[in-house]
């Protein structure tokens, strides 16, 4: 069954009001009664709100045994402005959609379109729209609702558009898909004292030189390599700008990623022992916390072998992905509990990056989402 034009026409015009409307991360509460609306208007067999915060799920059954499924995707966007001047840009200062969350979600209110005219001819498909997933929270909230743990889905699907790829193509890989992902936060606490006698204080910029130089050597930033290691520094802050005081606190933010969680946790282990030696040596105060963590989303053979059948029926080319992707995903705690498969979906060559400020979600690509979730739906 293919889009019409006139189909196009209305998810495009969705697309582009969500891009308009941009939330962060836990605040999507327009975001999230605008899709309501949209889905309402489907007649669903079930349609609930408040999903984890502000999650959304609708239900289209066939009322026959079959497989329950459930298709994902995200109501959050980004803290960055938007640089671009097209009609449709963000109209929220600071935020805009630079992930392509809201061409997800057009894609999932498409295939909420396809399903309402043919409902599954077994089973039942459930639809997610899934709060938070920037920083990590979202599928965790999700999975704490009692509503979705009383679904116990047979299997989970979520793609996301990747630039640079050829349009519509689907990028497939068994096991590993994206790597896994964690943000530690180490904070040195010395003593402040006044500048023209630091030796009355203790100072932490030597640990927290040490801290970053000893870190960053820890980098094995080859995707070929199983145990692949990216260290990224993201934010750091020394004492004050006040000019008569010696540091007294310094605070270390890094980003670590891997291909699998037993690796990123052996990183994590290494990182706390430097730390810990740093601030012994200094006679220094400790303090490690962590957040944002997104773990690796494995994908089950059989979901993949589903994938790969769902693309050939909707006229899309697969690839075997060589290698997983370095972004985290919070999909991950979906396939940990359910079999599922998360794929890639070739935005174009053309395109700017993922959380570039010029980033637009290409509205070509809706049709290709929607036929490749809609095959998946009807697949026993």
């Amino acid at each position: 069954m293919n889009m019409t034009e006139d189909q196009l026409k209305r998810l495009t015009a969705l697309r582009r009001e969500l891009h308009a409307s941009p939330e962060l991360s836990g605040k999507e509460y327009r975001t999230a009664e605008r899709v309501s609306a949209y889905l309402a208007e489907k007649r669903p067999d079930a349609l609930m709100s408040g999903v984890g915060t502000t999650g959304v799920m609708a239900l289209f059954d066939s009322r026959k045994p079959g497989p329950v499924r459930l298709f994902r995707c995200e109501l959050d966007a980004l803290p960055i402005s938007e640089i671009n001047t097209f009609e449709h840009r963000s109209t929220v200062e600071g935020v805009s959609h630079k992930c392509g969350h809201d061409g997800h979600m057009t894609i999932l209110c498409g295939l909420a379109d396809r399903l309402a005219e043919q409902r599954p001819t077994t089973g039942k498909a459930w639809l997610l729209f899934q709060p938070a997933e920037e920083n990590g929270e979202g599928a965790k909230a999700v999975m704490a609702d009692p509503r979705m743990q009383a679904i116990k889905p047979d299997r989970v699907f979520a793609l996301h558009n990747l630039p640079g790829v050829p349009k519509g193509q689907v990028m497939l890989r068994e096991g590993s898909f994206n790597a896994s992902v964690n943000s530690i936060i180490v904070v040195f606490k010395g003593r402040t004292s006044h500048a023209a006698e630091p030796e009355h204080g203790i100072d932490p910029a030597l640990a927290m030189s040490d801290f970053f130089q000893r870190s960053l050597d820890l980098n094995n930033n080859n995707v070929a390599d199983p145990r692949m290691r990216v260290v990224s520094s993201v934010y750091a802050e020394l004492g004050s700008k006040d000019h008569g005081i010696s540091a007294g606190r310094a605070e270390v933010h890094l980003t670590i990623r891997c291909w699998s969680d037993d690796e990123l946790d052996l990183l994590q282990t290494e990182l706390e022992a430097i730390a810990k030696e740093l601030a012994a040596r200094d006679g220094l105060g400790l303090e490690i916390t962590y957040t944002q963590r997104f773990h690796a989303n494995q994908n089950d053979p059989a979901m993949v072998a589903h994938m790969r059948k769902a693309a050939e029926r909707a006229g899309l080319q697969a690839v075997q992905a060589e290698h997983p992707y370095k972004w985290g995903e919070d999909f991950g705690l979906f396939t940990a509990s359910f079999p599922g498969c998360m794929v890639g979906l070739g935005a174009g060559t053309d395109m700017p990056a993922l959380h570039n400020p010029d980033y637009d979600f290409p509205d070509a690509l809706i049709p290709d989402g929607v036929a490749l979730f809609h095959q998946l739906a009807l697949m026993d």
